[in-house]
């Protein structure tokens, strides 16, 4: 069986390994009630839903009172 005559370096060894570790993009999908995009088996945070049913109430702002 064949061995290497000298030994790779680090460097070389890191590049062949790259793919192994590269982030990948997060999966998102769209929340049925409000169309907001929004990791799966979570609840949305836009409307606070999971699975048709209201699960977290959600802060709505509200606007500023003009001073008199």
């Amino acid at each position: 069986m064949p061995v290497p005559k000298k030994r790779h370096s680090n460097i070389r060894q890191g590049k062949r390994r790259f793919g192994n570790y590269r982030l990948k993009g997060i999966n998102l999908s769209k929340c049925p009630q409000c169309g907001a995009a929004n990791p799966p088996h979570q609840a949305c945070a836009t409307c606070g839903t999971y699975q048709g049913r209201a699960v977290i109430k959600i802060k709505t702002k509200q606007g500023k009172e003009k001073k008199q």
